[in-house]
């Protein structure tokens, strides 16, 4: 009898009804957790303060909308641009070491600005340059920590840890523009420049003190390009990841307009100046974090996709109110509606992506994630900053918020991400009946392998479905190739055609299966009628 292919091995997943967790519960229970956290705020606390710097800078140096529309793309086209690799580097390296490196990255481009200023040598086009360097660091740094927390938290505690991040996200956008705020009025942008290499230095070590131990791969550490690309593949094999990239990005695209031209908004209310615009950022911020404190009744109470789409019509009305808001007393409460929609959206459609990534490729699945975030947010800002320079900055806002409803509710009614429980993505190794041979085969090139099943003909309908279920995880987990065979003459007769790179990766994806893969192993095997196993072959393609 052949041996059970590794793509064949069943063990059902077990489920819990998951306890209701307290919003602060992790940081209660979890001290790896309570120091990384306390690193996440100071992180954010000092990218808020660089942006604030670097917008109100640039109003400084220029008036012109769409330049000043550019420092919010200036900072978030890295994301997209650098997101995949990083992310791809954060699960194959040491990832302590790779987020102690981001921080001394973010350090040196705040100690270059300071230089700039300090010489008198900043420009508008240098200072998008020096942007978009900082960029290069937040990028690095994302998908890396987003990796992280899953691994130091139980799946139960994720949602609240994940609010937790999001009220660090939030808190800095109180702390950092006030604080920023504060240093430009007083003694100018130089001092939030320094500032903020220097609180980036102390959380690199901060972070050196965290006794992570790193679990290398049994096989190897996956080449970089490779690695990109079954990250790409899972995520387009994924109907749950589409979905949730899809609804982030229109959300995003939309909800970057307020942010974008926020700075001339503040400029242009009654009295306005550096002191409205950090108001309306504390605004903002303070609304994201009361919504974090009632995210665990609402998750209780309201579905995902009802969070997210009242999530987006909340911001629609928050943008068009300040599209005419005259003064500061209006736009204060728009800004903090605009926080508890911007963190309602945003946290469901996290929780939504962690729960569907396994850990092997969580970090390129959540970079892609972030890569649409910023992908959206740079070119929403350039967007709506050219329809402003067009047109007007109320017009701008006015079409954003119509058209952020409008969409989102096209999306949530064609882009589905099936119905039902969240699959399993727990690791599945133990339970393998056999592996594939002990040995490599002496002659390298990719490897096809074949699984034969004999199916009632009856069934024939049904077998294609789980088929299809079956390609999208076979891709997912990597291979190259994958194609069902019909023996023309044997109606019964299917053969499953799967093909890897290599005979390496073919023992990655081995170790790749989790919990759900094996519950559609079962479900396979349901069709199977012969009086043994499917009979699984391995070949290799000669060069």
């Amino acid at each position: 009898m052949p041996p059970i292919s590794t793509e064949e091995t069943p063990v059902a997943p077990t489920r819990a009804q998951p306890p209701r967790i307290g919003p602060f519960e992790p940081l209660i229970k979890q001290p790896v957790f309570r120091m990384l956290w306390s690193t996440w705020l100071v992180a954010n606390i000092c990218m808020w303060m660089n942006d604030v710097a670097a917008a109100w800078m640039m109003t400084s140096l220029t008036t012109s909308p769409i330049w000043v529309a550019l420092v919010q793309s200036a900072s978030t086209l890295p994301v997209f641009l650098l997101g995949l690799p990083s992310g791809a580097l954060a699960d194959i390296l040491d990832r302590r070491r790779w987020l102690v490196a981001t921080q001394f990255w973010l350090a040196g481009a705040a100690i270059v600005l300071c230089g700039a200023v300090v010489l008198d040598l900043m420009s508008a086009p240098l200072l998008l340059a020096l942007t978009f360097a900082n960029g290069i660091g937040l990028a690095l740094r994302w998908p890396v920590f987003s990796a992280i927390v899953p691994e130091l938290v139980p799946r139960t505690h994720l949602p609240a840890a994940l609010g937790l991040n999001g009220l660090a996200m939030n808190a800095s956008r109180i702390v950092g523009p006030l604080l920023a705020g504060t240093l430009i009025a007083s003694a100018g942008s130089v001092w939030v420049f320094g500032l903020n290499a220097v609180l980036c230095v102390a959380s690199g070590f901060i972070v050196l003190r965290w006794r992570r131990e790193h679990k290398p791969n049994p096989l190897g550490r996956e080449r970089l390009i490779s690695a990109m690309r079954v990250g790409v593949q899972f995520v387009r094999q994924s109907q749950r990841m589409r979905a949730v990239l899809t609804r982030i990005s229109i959300f995003f695209l939309h909800s970057t307009a307020l942010l974008a031209l926020l700075p001339l908004l503040a400029r242009n209310l009654q009295g306005g100046g550096a002191g409205t615009f950090t108001l309306l950022l504390a605004a903002m911020g303070s609304g994201a974090i009361v919504a974090v404190l009632f995210l665990p009744r609402l998750r209780q109470a309201l579905a995902r996709d009802q969070l997210v789409i009242r999530g987006a019509m909340l911001q629609s009305g928050a943008t068009a109110v300040m599209a005419v808001a005259p003064n500061a007393w209006i736009a204060v409460p728009a800004m903090f509606l605009g926080g508890m929609a911007w963190i309602t959206v945003a946290n469901s459609l996290s929780v939504s992506a962690q729960l569907a990534l396994p850990d092997w490729v969580r970090a390129r699945g959540m970079s892609m994630y972030q890569m649409a975030i910023m992908g959206a947010s740079a070119f929403g800002a350039a967007l709506w900053g050219q329809v402003a320079e067009l047109s007007s900055l109320y017009i701008s806002l006015g079409i954003a918020a119509v058209s952020g409803t409008a969409c989102m509710l096209v999306a949530l009614r064609y882009v589905t991400d099936g119905v039902g429980e969240e699959d399993d993505t727990s690791p599945a190794r133990k339970g393998w009946a056999a592996g594939p041979p002990a040995e490599a085969p002496g002659e390298e090139g990719r490897v096809v392998i074949t699984v034969e099943y004999m199916i009632d003909p009856a069934r024939a309908a049904a077998f294609h479905i789980v088929m299809q279920q079956t390609r999208r995880a076979r891709l997912g987990q990597g291979a190259i190739g994958w194609e069902l065979l019909h023996d023309i003459a044997e109606p019964g007769r299917y053969v499953e055609e799967i093909v890897d790179e290599s005979w390496t990766e073919h023992l990655r994806r081995f170790h790749r299966a989790t919990a759900a893969d094996m519950a559609l192993r079962e479900r396979r095997l349901a069709f199977h009628q012969g009086e043994t196993v499917p009979v699984v072959t391995r070949y290799v393609v000669r060069r």
